[in-house]
């Protein structure tokens, strides 16, 4: 079972110039957990995220991870502390190959895992071993996002932040990419604290949820607590999930 908080988020306050993005959000993701942050577009869930990395600052508050105050390092700091990210719009990088892009993510401080590492990655997403050679910018969307993920683990990271791993994507490839999250979580305990406007899959994968409205979290609960909740159902799952 989960353990003590790895990232903890305590009245986490972030502003846009003059404008406050999140407003005292306090969050945490224990070890071994898959949390869910839900929400309408422009709640401030990426903001959250971004925030995680030091870009933009908390103007307030506190972000601890694995004991580790992290709320005024720098970003690759943060990185090199075992977090890694799958940005919302997957930036991959175009013009290199899959294998390239996976290379960029590998942590070069554990270069002997390197090749069990890219097995890893294919054996998840066995589709990108076919793409092995092709260019990140001629993939499909699904196959990106993929990428995106894989190129993420290649960091060995101990918590893997995924912002909105499914927009965009079709049903049966958002099905495929909540599946790998999952087996990531229960074959290798990786944490993962997911943002999602995909309310449905997202806490149907969860052990844990928040819910985000306005840069205020308003609600959270396991997964199948929020699932069952009558407002969150009214909010965010009314519209072809039941």
């Amino acid at each position: 079972m989960a353990g003590a908080p790895l990232l903890d988020i305590r009245g986490v306050e972030t502003y846009y110039g003059n404008i406050k993005a999140l407003n005292g959000v306090n969050v945490s993701v224990n070890e071994g957990e898959v949390v869910a942050l839900i929400g309408a577009n422009g709640a401030g869930k990426s903001t959250l995220m971004m925030t995680i990395f030091g870009a933009p600052r908390a103007r307030r508050g506190t972000i601890t991870f694995a004991g580790t105050d992290i709320t005024m390092l720098p970003t690759h700091e943060i990185a090199r502390l075992r977090i890694a990210q799958s940005p919302e719009g997957r930036r991959i990088f175009p013009r290199m190959t899959v294998m390239e892009n996976l290379q960029m993510g590998a942590n070069l401080d554990n270069l002997k895992y390197y090749d069990e590492d890219v097995e890893k990655v294919f054996a998840l997403f066995p589709r990108l071993k076919e793409r092995i050679g092709q260019r990140g910018g001629t993939l499909s969307g699904g196959e990106q996002q993929m990428l995106s993920i894989g190129r993420a683990l290649m960091a060995r990271p101990k918590l893997l932040l995924l912002d909105e791993p499914s927009l965009g994507l079709a049903p049966l490839i958002v099905k495929q990419i909540f599946d790998a999250i999952k087996e990531l979580n229960r074959s290798q305990g990786l944490t993962v604290f997911l943002v999602e406007q995909n309310a449905f899959g997202a806490l149907k994968l969860a052990t844990r949820g928040y819910v985000m409205v306005n840069g205020n979290v308003t609600m959270s609960g396991t997964g199948k607590e929020l699932l069952a909740n009558p407002e969150v159902r009214a909010a965010y799952l009314e519209g072809g999930h039941h």
